[in-house]
């Protein structure tokens, strides 16, 4: 039976003075971490955990369990305490935070049962936030998200895309919590503890609000109470607190962010303060054990089939963002897991194909990378496997939730089009020339670059279900159809297109560059010159040895041409793989800031075009000029 608030809040008040001791203790053995930014939200958690949340802390994904992502994730101790005094885990395993045989890291990772995504890059946690509460939406489960954030990282833009994001979906079931501390790092935050210029903000952004004292566990369980009764809007809690709440001689001074207590007199004094601080319980009931248990639900299992198959002609010209568009919603239709995400450019991607099929599992983002991104994340993490998809260059700008994405091991399956210059007048600013580099860079994301129609079905299939994160890259041009319906692909492949036992090189392309070394093979081959031509499909992970017997069977000779920049994309992938072998290649690849132009002037231009396939396979083979044979 639960609780009456008259035992319950003595309970909480204990088990707040009780995470403030294991942060504090936790910190000072690993000799380091944030106890004070612990301290102030010390409340917050207790009453959330243990007077609020319902959940199974032996079953810490169970489907319909209420949620709780930690924003402010250098606040790590204070989850692993709370998550410690309910049971999770013996208590002990606190004072190995940080240390490198324990997974309590210094800010939270999905290696741990209960945390659903990394966080510790300030701003993401709330934007994971929204994706949870979509996918609660999606499953038809009544959980809860709660996301806790910290004011100086409401200074982060994400922080109000999300807000944007959330109030539009009508997020009733997320519910966010502001430390209000009013002390960041190296100074006091932005706005201290005016309360009014947090409030007026996310009223503005058409969120639910309510001022409370952070430390008051009444007025924290009443607002609890009241957001999860608010109808038509997600709720912002912002708590006024005190950094370093409970220790009096670092309690709201500046200059203790991310210090620890050094044991002896310092950790000694302030652990002596805090215990004197417990209540008597006129309770004696173990709080842990009135956690109230998510309900029983009962669900089918997941129906998932093998999406329609590709249906086109060969010689056919399909634009790949096309052909992604087509595959996206065969997937969703065959599978109900599978989610797309937009930011206002679904008719260039064709991700609108999803939509105008699937239209309740389509979520719009408008023009905010990152929070398409972050809420991706929240939906991998519960379940769902989400497709965001968007120009390849903006996908810069959400660049560090893709790192956090990475950390974070979640299965988002970015798809990035309009890449390179062959998307012709637009110019540089939308030309995607480093995004191969960027997702190559993180050693576990899938990079895929699909040349034809079916490739890109085909591909668009396999990363739905591959592990971890993945990332598609789409072209604007129509390219013809190269691969019959029933070609099979595979990650980490790669297809040789042309070759004969007396070829002089292999030349590796992907995407438009396939057909630059198409026409390059057709132009030597009259000349009297034959070369081995790969499309490298899968760009991350390579088939090294078939690229090394490749190289073998030419002589060494290995040029790669790639719509990308020279450094991190198809090049470093192809010479990282070979080197081992001996083998060093010659790389074609933009090198200068391009511009505007047609986009077969601009592979000319900036030294892709089967032009320049050909001066490099003459340069490397000292062959003589080329003369066509009449």
């Amino acid at each position: 039976m639960a609780l009456d608030r008259s035992a319950l809040v003595p309970a909480l008040k204990n088990v707040a003075t009780r995470l403030r001791i294991d942060s504090l203790q936790s910190t000072s053995e690993a000799g380091s971490g944030h106890p004070t930014s612990c301290c102030s939200a010390a409340d917050i958690a207790a009453a959330l955990f243990f007077g609020e949340m319902r959940f199974d802390p032996r079953d810490p994904q169970h489907i319909d369990n209420d949620r709780f992502v930690l924003s402010k994730g250098h606040a790590a101790p204070l989850l692993y305490a709370a998550w410690a005094e309910a049971g999770a885990f013996d208590r002990s395993e606190l004072l190995k935070l940080r240390t490198i045989e324990s997974d309590l890291e210094g800010h939270p990772t999905p290696r741990l049962p209960f945390v659903d995504v990394a966080t510790g890059s300030l701003g993401q946690g709330i934007c994971a936030a929204v994706g949870s509460a979509l996918n609660a939406r999606r499953i038809q489960s009544d959980y809860r998200t709660y996301v806790l954030l910290g004011d100086g990282e409401s200074a982060e833009g994400s922080v109000w895309e999300a807000a944007d994001v959330a109030a539009m979906d009508k997020l009733e079931n997320l519910c966010g919590i502001t430390d209000v501390n009013a002390l960041g790092q190296s100074r006091p935050t932005m706005w201290r503890h005016d309360m009014e210029q947090f409030a007026r903000r996310w009223r503005a952004f058409g969120w639910h609000t309510i001022v409370v004292d952070g430390h008051d566990l009444n007025a924290l369980l009443d607002a609890y109470t009241e957001a999860r009764a608010t109808k038509g809007q997600p709720t912002m809690i912002l708590a006024r607190t005190v950094k370093g709440k409970g220790v009096s001689f670092v309690e709201g001074k500046d200059g203790w962010h991310g210090k620890a207590f050094k044991k002896g007199d310092e950790l000694d004094c302030a652990l002596a303060e805090l215990e004197k601080q417990f209540v008597p319980d006129p309770s004696g009931v173990d709080i842990a054990r009135e956690i109230p248990k998510p309900p029983a639900q009962s669900r089918p299992p997941v129906a998932k089939k093998a999406p329609a198959p590709p249906s086109y002609t060969l010689g056919e010209e399909v634009a790949t963002r096309e052909a992604y568009g087509t595959a996206l919603a065969k997937l969703g239709e065959a599978d109900a897991r599978i989610v797309a995400l937009d930011a206002d450019v679904k008719n260039s991607t064709f991700s609108d194909k999803f939509e105008k099929a699937l239209p309740d599992r389509f979520y719009q983002s408008f023009i905010a990378e990152q929070v398409m991104i972050g809420a991706a994340m929240g939906l991998a993490a519960r379940g769902a496997i989400p497709f965001p998809s968007t120009f390849a260059c903006f996908l810069s700008r959400a660049y560090d939730f893709i790192r956090m994405a990475a950390i974070s091991n979640v299965g988002i399956k970015m798809a990035g089009s309009h890449a390179g210059v062959s998307i012709g007048e637009d110019g540089p600013s939308q030309m995607a020339l480093e995004d191969l580099a960027m997702c190559r860079a993180e050693p576990n994301i899938t990079v895929l670059y699909p040349c034809d129609a079916v490739s890109t079905e085909k591909l668009v299939s396999l990363m739905a279900y591959h592990r971890g994160p993945a990332y598609i890259r789409t072209s604007r041009p129509k390219t013809p159809v190269i691969y019959a319906n029933d070609e099979s692909f595979t990650i980490g492949g790669l297809k040789v297109l042309r070759e004969s036992g007396g070829d002089a090189v292999t030349v590796i392309g992907a995407g438009i560059t396939v057909f630059e070394a198409l026409k390059a093979y057709e132009q030597l081959k009259a000349a009297g010159t034959t070369i081995r031509v790969i499309d490298l499909y899968s760009v991350s992970p390579v088939d090294g040895d078939a690229l090394i017997a490749a190289g073998r069977a030419t002589g060494g000779h290995l040029i790669t041409v790639e719509d990308h920049y020279a450094a991190g994309g198809i090049g470093d992938a192809v010479a990282a793989a070979v080197a081992g072998a001996g083998f060093t290649v010659q790389r074609l690849a933009v090198r200068e800031i391009p511009r505007s132009g047609k986009p077969d002037e601009l592979v000319e231009r900036f030294g892709i075009s089967a032009r320049h396939i050909v001066e490099a396979v003459r340069t490397v083979t000292g062959a003589g000029p080329v003369v066509a044979r009449g």
